[in-house]
């Protein structure tokens, strides 16, 4: 009889166990899921401000539509990536954003009336503060991304 109660107690302590270890892993995948949505969410809201960054600049750079023009190649290149759940060709699409978009701010400064429109200033100012947010929500995603690799890979959770 004390032999089945040990046995009994084994077994549902080792069925907590792997509960536990179960429970562990959807806390760790979830958290993985939750800091790319927030970075999602700053690229959708970077990918809204695009068009209008560039509907001001459009007013004043006359002769500088291969600048405007790749931004919104660029833009439509970040849409098809985030449609199509491929997150290496978005990271690919977004690095042509920032480059796109860098350009344009370079170009800009050849334009001292578009530097001095409000409008502008506050787009671009919205535009990188958006950025900047977006790296830092890079670093949490790569924390827990890099949590939960660890985690799978290591003993008893793998």
């Amino acid at each position: 009889m004390i032999v089945l109660l040990v046995v009994a107690f084994l077994v549902v302590a080792l069925v907590g166990y792997l509960i536990g270890i179960y429970n562990g892993l959807v806390r760790i995948t979830a958290a993985v899921k939750l800091a790319w949505s927030n970075i999602d969410v700053l690229l959708i809201q970077r990918h809204d401000e695009i068009p209008k960054l560039v509907e001001v600049c459009k007013q004043y750079m006359q002769y500088e539509g291969g600048t405007l023009e790749r931004v919104m190649k660029a833009r439509s290149g970040v849409d098809a990536a985030r449609n199509s759940g491929n997150l290496n060709s978005l990271g690919v699409a977004e690095h042509e954003m920032r480059a796109g978009l860098n350009g344009l701010y370079a170009v800009a400064e050849g334009y001292p009336d578009l530097k001095a429109n409000e409008a502008f200033r506050q787009l671009q100012t919205r535009v990188s503060g958006l950025e900047t947010a977006i790296a830092d929500r890079r670093e949490v995603y790569n924390d827990a991304a890099t949590a939960n690799n660890i985690r799978i890979r290591s003993l008893p959770d793998s």
